[in-house]
């Protein structure tokens, strides 16, 4: 997990994309690791993606392609990892994060209001906390 942030938090902070390449590299490694440490139950990972999937969806068709498509393999992904609860308390803080960050740099002139911004700095933050603390916040 701790690689993957990495990695993609530079490419969409620096070029406002998130590569097939590095998605399908890692889906191996974490579809392994759902096979010899499942989510109870095992079809947490499936129902995770999917909702995964309808949630992001959900956010491209009403922003009007406002995100990218890597941002939702990137949630698609993570929802296999994290499952349906994860998933759901990682999209609440990455668009709480995205939002007060976001805030605080208009507020300070950083950002100017119709300048675009990557999303998935703020996906991976709220997958590293969901992925490392999430059972503590859910329980």
């Amino acid at each position: 997990m701790v690689s993957i942030g990495a990695i993609l938090f530079v490419t969409d902070m620096r070029f406002l994309l998130i590569p097939n390449k590095i998605l399908l590299f890692f889906l191996p490694l974490f579809i392994f690791l759902r096979i010899i440490t499942p989510l109870d139950p095992w079809w947490d990972s499936i129902i995770g993606s999917v909702i995964a999937f309808i949630l992001l969806f959900l956010v491209i068709l009403l922003s009007r392609g406002g995100m990218g498509g890597g941002d939702l393999k990137l949630f698609v992904l993570l929802g296999g990892i994290l499952g349906w609860k994860g998933i759901l308390l990682t999209f609440i803080l990455a668009s709480v994060l995205g939002a007060v960050i976001s805030l605080f740099l208009l507020y300070i002139k950083v950002l100017e209001r119709n300048q675009v911004i990557p999303f998935g700095p703020y996906i991976l933050a709220g997958a590293l906390f969901t992925f490392f603390h999430g059972d503590t916040i859910i329980s």
